[in-house]
């Protein structure tokens, strides 16, 4: 890969394991409204394109799109109150961050989570290395749209030409690619290595250390 000087990371399943506590959420919601509860294991395909994708995933077949579109402000609330429950950087992230920032990289998070959410999780988590985090809010199109990307380069100070997105799902390269930015696919978090063959990654990283070393 060519030298960057900026990486964009996704949020979910690249830097926060935050299935667990999505998943709670979810469940909350749907037990809520009388729906069978999810499985952990059902949620981590659900997740990556915004949480009313997720919820529609999650509800029985043939549910109402305005009733998905009622749960969804239980979800928030309940997820805004449990959103650091059992979230944790995945192993390594904090020292890639570390090792980032040492060597003088810029870095900001984008994520189709709500923006309160996102700001608070990057504060809680990844204040010291990430300063510029950007969620779900009017007036700017959720990922795949590169307006998140470009929202966040414009406040870095970075052109697209100088950076690289960091991400876990087939939302991520469809991002990367939109935005005009080369992509590093993490084999760590929602989606298989066969998963993103399939919808176009060509670089992989089997653990945080891997970025550094493919960043050159």
């Amino acid at each position: 890969m060519k030298r960057y000087n900026t990486v964009i990371f996704d949020m979910d399943g690249t830097v926060l394991n935050t299935l667990d506590d999505l998943a709670d959420s979810v469940n909350y919601v749907l037990a809520k409204f009388g729906m069978p509860e999810r499985r952990p294991d059902e949620y981590r395909q659900f997740f990556g394109n915004g949480i009313k994708h997720a919820l529609t995933c999650a509800v029985p077949p043939l549910t109402a799109d305005d009733t998905i579109e009622e749960m969804l402000p239980y979800f928030r609330e309940h997820y805004n109150k449990h959103c650091l429950d059992k979230t944790r950087p995945y192993d390594g992230i904090i020292e890639l961050m570390k090792i980032l920032k040492d060597k003088g990289y810029k870095m900001a998070i984008v994520s189709n989570k709500i923006d309160s959410a996102v700001k608070e999780l990057n504060d809680r988590f990844f204040s010291d290395y990430v300063s510029i985090a950007v969620g779900e809010r009017p007036g700017i199109s959720r990922k795949p749209a590169p307006d998140m990307v470009l929202a966040a380069l414009g406040e870095l100070g970075s052109s697209s030409e100088e950076a690289v997105y960091v991400g876990d799902s087939e939302v991520d390269i469809r991002t990367a690619a939109n935005s005009g930015l080369s992509c590093i696919a993490v084999l760590w978090g929602f989606r298989s290595r066969d998963q993103l063959i399939k919808c176009g990654a060509t670089t992989f990283a089997s653990n945080p250390s891997e970025v550094v070393d493919l960043l050159g």
